[in-house]
């Protein structure tokens, strides 16, 4: 998807848009430093259909009354006296609606909350004339969001300008410091900023370029109260002690739990504030919690305080609380203490870690970190940090998981601690970062963990040969798993904490780390250590290609994760099923593994367990309810920082995409498959994704680029594509090649796919492998070979490969001039694809059927069936008044693809507007049409 600053330039071209036809009103908020002044430059510069009014921030001059009025009517060009009572407001409206009536007018006003309030509200009813009465005047008015709106505005319109996305803000970081900065330093940068462009400079200017270049350790903290203060403009003037003081309560409330908000009773308790105590402006009240109109400014104040003034405010946080023994209270009096206490860090610890306590697990993150903090024996601090980086995977922050064990491994700690830590760290690089620097961590965390427990070093070790699964390092994977370090995996009494791991067609699954004196569930540990050591061992036969050795260890690994529904078990299930082509039991237990998930709340394991579920429907030949699957598992990836996982993601929909003959999706998720990939050595993604570019070219009849762009992949060579997926991509590869003029390209790799074929891991590959048959043999074979291709079709599911090879038949009859019974083929081929929604290669088949003097019945004008599957999703988002920028967010891709299909869309149908289209939508659904 597109970031935030392109969001921000689709929001303005919608605005100016509406201000061409019928004028329109926003005014425009958000938080300090958000680029609220920049927002408006922009929207000044790119109007270009009538004039521009731009009064620019700052101070009102106070020579005449209503100083704001005049200042706009200057620069307007204007001089004219406007009246000083009520009808200042109608003398404005009037001005705008004369100079909009030969061309729209935009008027943008930064900074309206420094006018004076007759001015203001004389502005407030010019616009609110303007947007009911459709002058074609557009006014944009820029207030700062962290008070409330002046009254006199308060009915108009809002626009909220949100934070920067994480691309863009790491965009902006390279941009300020021309690239010289360290990954790892930009990242913490984007993290502490939480989207704010200005804090974001203000804290890349604050940085020297040893620390810009991870050379020097970074300020602790990284956002100080100078900084904060610098963005936010200082904390509140002019507010009473007794408000400054709830202020600070407020500030320390919210930074314990982590929420936007806290609990006013227990606030006003703490501050010494009556229930009837006026707020300071800059707080709200609603549902019984307060919170501050800008989370930034929440910052600003607390850390603008003195430390004794914050440590009494958490001292009187923790009194106030009714469960003195509780987190909350504990954190509260951690931060009321200045130094180590190493007796109430081993209470919040034992509190955080208490598994019946219902506790967010940022919560459990924070307490952690703060135990860890002030523990002065070395091994339980670094294991306290290590506790605190495992829920911080879980909740779906890796980097501020790969932060607390950083300071984990600057303390001293014994091997079995340090090797825990690199464990976790192998997961969180394995789901978001390079995975061979994945690999290497969990290398270290096997030769740590040997002595301590053997199945924590054999799971440290499947994670190493799960990383060089995905790096497509075929021999690196067979040396770690013939390495066997931990032949009798017993001895270990722990439960293992699931980690979030990118998870695909065939990758075994990483386990999780623990204390070797953890309590474990009576009977759990023998399931477990059994699955290690099964999928070990499948894995390493399936490398060497026995796959008759593989059945056996794959299908129990596969049978003891559905007995159970603990997701890590499950996972292995679903890992194992694709690996022997069981698809059925992949879908199975991967939609139990989702559902497990959610079940404990674990934001990190649903994009994993997504993947499995999208790789195993697109197995099954059931392409659209894998793309279901991986827009969701898109969606949540990014939410949760696993950018490994989402290049996976964006494979699926490229792919599923493929099918569909969206060319431009194909292309749009295939390229953002592919920039993680190679960034982070994903050699499985970046082949999936260059597979599914080739698909769409051979569907869109070019089957000579598809055979360009597949030749390296398949064919055998340096660049051949990753070991578990070249094979699945063979059949394009010949057909291309077939197709192209170029058989004799193809007869090689036919060959080593009927070893594929033979093992009976893909349900498809036999009818595949004699459809390659017939598009390379004579004549007087091909025929037969088509017959019992589409014979072997009937045994396995899937309308889009069937339909495939009776297109292929249909056409070498048409060619042969047996036209009836091509006309048979390639009519049940056009059936099979608009069955499945495969709708560019049913143009193929229709215009096969035309070629051979039966021409399809066609669909009239307006007919919804005409439509691509993605096309249908954006019309129906549309008929029910979604923005095309809300249907991009629904549908995770760009809001230029979006234009682009509703182009297509109005093209098809036939229609002018969205109003035309809402119309015909409507009719079709009253009709029974199929949307």
């Amino acid at each position: 998807m597109t970031g935030q600053a392109t969001s921000r330039r689709q929001v303005i071209s919608a605005l100016l848009d509406a201000l061409r036809t019928d004028g329109g009103v926003r005014v425009v908020t958000g938080e300090p430093g958000c680029g609220r002044t920049a927002f408006l430059e922009h929207a000044a510069r790119s109007f270009r259909a009538g004039p521009v009014w731009h009064v620019r921030a700052g101070p009102a001059p106070a020579a005449r009354r209503p100083s704001g009025l005049h200042t706009l009517l200057r620069a307007a060009g204007r001089d004219a006296p406007v009246p000083g009572d009520g009808s200042a407001g109608e003398a404005l409206f009037d001005v705008l609606r004369t100079a909009a009536a030969t061309s729209p007018l935009l008027v943008c006003v930064d900074d309206v909350h420094r006018w004076d309030a007759p001015s203001r509200a004389a502005v407030g009813q010019a616009a609110a004339r303007v947007h009911a009465a459709g002058v074609r005047a557009g006014l944009l008015l820029t207030v700062p969001g962290h008070r409330p709106v002046d009254r006199e505005l308060a009915a108009l319109p809002r626009l909220r300008l949100g934070p920067l996305g994480p691309a863009d803000a790491a965009r902006l970081v390279d941009d300020a410091t021309d690239g010289a900065v360290h990954p790892a330093v930009r990242e913490e940068l984007v993290t502490e900023a939480e989207g704010n462009p200005a804090l974001l400079l203000a804290l890349v200017h604050r940085l020297s370029p040893a620390q810009l270049g991870g050379r020097r350790a970074l300020p602790r903290p990284l956002a100080d109260g100078e900084a904060l203060a610098g963005v936010v403009g200082g904390c509140p003037a002019g507010v009473p002690p007794e408000q400054a003081g709830l202020l600070l309560t407020t500030a320390a409330a919210v930074r314990a739990t982590g929420e936007p908000d806290a609990d006013a009773d227990l606030v006003r308790r703490a501050a010494g504030a009556g229930a009837a105590a006026p707020l300071p402006e800059v707080l709200a009240l609603a549902g019984g919690r307060l919170r501050f109109h800008s989370a930034l400014l929440g910052r600003a104040v607390y850390a603008g305080a003195p430390p004794e003034l914050r440590r009494a405010a958490h001292r009187a946080l923790a009194e106030a609380l009714t469960d003195h023994h509780g987190v909350p209270a504990l954190l509260h009096r951690s931060w009321a203490v200045p130094g180590p206490a190493p007796v109430l860090a081993a209470a919040l610890a034992a509190a955080a870690t208490d598994p019946p306590s219902a506790l967010p697990r940022g919560l459990r993150r924070r307490a952690l970190t703060r135990a860890a903090d002030l523990t002065t024996d070395a091994t339980e601090r670094a294991h306290r940090y290590t506790a605190a980086a495992e829920q911080a995977v879980l909740a779906g922050q890796p980097s501020e998981a790969l932060r607390l064990l950083d300071a984990a491994r600057s303390r001293p700690a014994p091997a079995s601690s340090r090797g825990g830590a690199e464990l976790l760290r192998g997961a969180v690089l394995l789901a978001d970062g390079p995975v061979d620097d994945a690999r290497e961590s969990f290398l270290l965390a096997a030769a740590l963990l040997a002595p301590a427990g053997r199945e924590a070093a054999a799971t440290a070790t499947l994670g190493a040969a799960d990383a060089a699964w995905s790096a497509g390092d075929a021999a690196s994977c067979l040396e770690v798993l013939a390495a066997d370090t931990a032949p009798a995996l017993t001895g270990a009494t722990a439960r293992p904490v699931p980690l979030p791991r990118p998870a695909g067609s065939g990758r075994a699954g990483t386990g999780g780390i623990r204390r070797a004196d953890a309590p474990d569930p009576a009977g759990a540990a023998a399931p477990r250590e059994a699955t290690l050591h099964d999928h070990r061992d499948g894995m390493r036969a399936v490398l060497m290609g026995r796959f008759d050795r593989a059945a056996g260890p794959l299908r129990r690994v596969v049978e003891r994760g559905l007995c159970g529904d603990e997701p890590e078990l499950l996972l292995r299930s679903a890992a194992a099923a694709l690996m022997l082509g069981e698809v059925t039991a992949a879908r199975r237990a991967g939609a139990r593994a989702l559902a497990a998930a959610r079940t404990l709340g674990s934001a990190a394991l649903e994009p994993r367990a997504l993947e499995y579920l999208a790789y195993a429907e697109l197995r099954a030949g059931h392409h659209q309810l894998a793309r279901t699957h991986a827009e969701e598992g898109l969606r949540t990836a990014s939410r949760t920082g696993q950018r490994n996982t989402a290049a996976h993601h964006h494979a699926v929909l490229a792919l599923a995409a493929s099918i569909e003959g969206e060319g431009e999706l194909v292309a749009e998720h295939a390229a953002a498959a592919l920039r993680t990939a190679r960034r982070h050595g994903l050699a499985q993604a970046a082949t999936l994704a260059q597979w599914a570019a080739a698909r769409a070219d051979l569907g869109a009849g070019r089957p000579g680029d598809a055979a360009d762009r597949l030749g390296p992949l398949v064919r055998p060579g340096s660049r051949r594509g990753h070991f578990a997926v070249w094979m699945l991509a063979v059949p394009c590869f010949v057909e291309a090649a077939a197709l192209a003029g170029r058989p004799e390209h193809a007869a090689a790799v036919v060959e080593d796919f009927a070893l594929w074929a033979s093992c009976g891991a893909d349900p498809q590959a036999p009818a595949q492998l004699l459809r390659c048959r017939a598009l390379l043999a004579a004549p007087e074979a091909a025929d037969a070979l088509y017959l019992r291709a589409l014979d072997r079709h009937e045994e396995t599911a899937g309308d889009f490969e069937r339909a495939r090879t009776e297109l292929l038949y249909g056409k070498w009859l048409r060619r042969r001039r047996r036209l009836r019974e091509a006309r048979a083929r390639l009519g049940e081929a056009l059936i099979g694809f608009e069955r499945c929604g495969a709708h560019q290669w049913a143009r193929q088949a229709a215009a096969e059927l035309r070629a051979g003097g039966a021409a399809p019945v066609g669909s009239g004008a307006g007919d919804l069936s005409r439509l691509t599957p993605q096309q249908l999703r954006i019309a129906r988002c549309v008929a029910e008044g979604a923005t095309n920028r809300e249907v991009a967010l629904s549908l995770s891709v760009s809001t230029r693809t979006v234009d682009y299909h509703l182009r297509n869309v109005f093209a098809t149908l036939g229609v002018r507007s969205r109003v035309e289209l809402v119309r015909l939508v409507g009719q079709a659904e009253k009709t029974g049409a199929q949307l």
